[in-house]
């Protein structure tokens, strides 16, 4: 299955367990990929691959619909869904391609939030119940976003055990982690604070109703000052 990048019209190949994942995602609902050739953000949902499917089943300009049909080929059988009905996804099976961010929050209407606005935007929500739950997943898991809440551990952010440990990541996998701060002390989008707590992003409670629109402006921002620098590290240590 192929897309076309709406940026630099070159074709793309999608493997068909993105194009899966992708199609069961519910309506409107989008992944963020990066097209190899220009590098730049492109959007996928179900309907990119409804509109491919289309435009090769159109006959090309001048060409005779009457002509004679190719015997069909047998398609492939279709993924094993049971783990759907049991509500059960193990991790080996998330797809590496769509970013996926990690949200270490209290169980509750603020936490919902928090995974609308970051599925809204393309990430997979996952969730630690503790710390230690979290940093165990870290270990096997290149997260794009991790979001903490300072008064998930009921303690100072500055006592926290997660945030300690975030802290003292090396930074051959902090810097590609885009790490966001939620608290009721913080002042949103306050560039210097998120720097002086040694995150990327600081959200006020008030505001996470509002994180949709605060990703868009932050993300951007930060993918357009340090995404060219994350690129070239990284095919440096490739």
């Amino acid at each position: 299955m192929t897309i076309t990048c709406p940026h630099c019209t070159k074709l793309l190949k999608i493997s068909d367990k993105i194009r899966t994942s992708v199609q069961q995602l519910p309506p409107k609902q989008s992944v963020r990929l990066k097209c190899p050739q220009c590098e730049n953000t492109i959007f996928v949902n179900a309907e990119s691959f409804t509109t491919a499917t289309e435009q090769r089943a159109s006959p090309h300009k001048g060409q005779s619909t009457n002509s004679k049909i190719k015997p069909k080929v047998k398609p492939p059988a279709p993924p094993d869904i049971s783990w759907l009905k049991e509500g059960v996804f193990e991790e080996k099976e998330v797809i590496e391609d769509i970013p996926q961010s990690l949200i270490l929050i209290q169980s509750g209407a603020e936490r919902d939030q928090v995974a609308e606005a970051v599925e809204s935007i393309g990430y997979q929500p996952t969730f630690a119940e503790s710390a230690e739950e979290a940093i165990e997943k870290m270990q096997f898991v290149n997260y794009a976003s991790v979001i903490f809440h300072c008064q998930f551990e009921e303690t100072d952010l500055n006592d926290s055990f997660f945030h300690q440990f975030m802290c003292g990541m090396g930074m051959q996998k902090r810097r590609f982690i885009f790490y966001i701060l939620i608290g009721p002390e913080f002042s949103t989008l306050y560039d210097l604070e998120a720097l002086a707590n040694s995150a990327n992003l600081v959200v006020n409670d008030r505001e996470v109703p509002q994180l949709v629109t605060v990703l868009r402006k932050a993300i951007p921002q930060y993918e357009e000052l340090f995404g060219t620098l994350m690129a070239e590290i990284n095919a440096y240590s490739g």
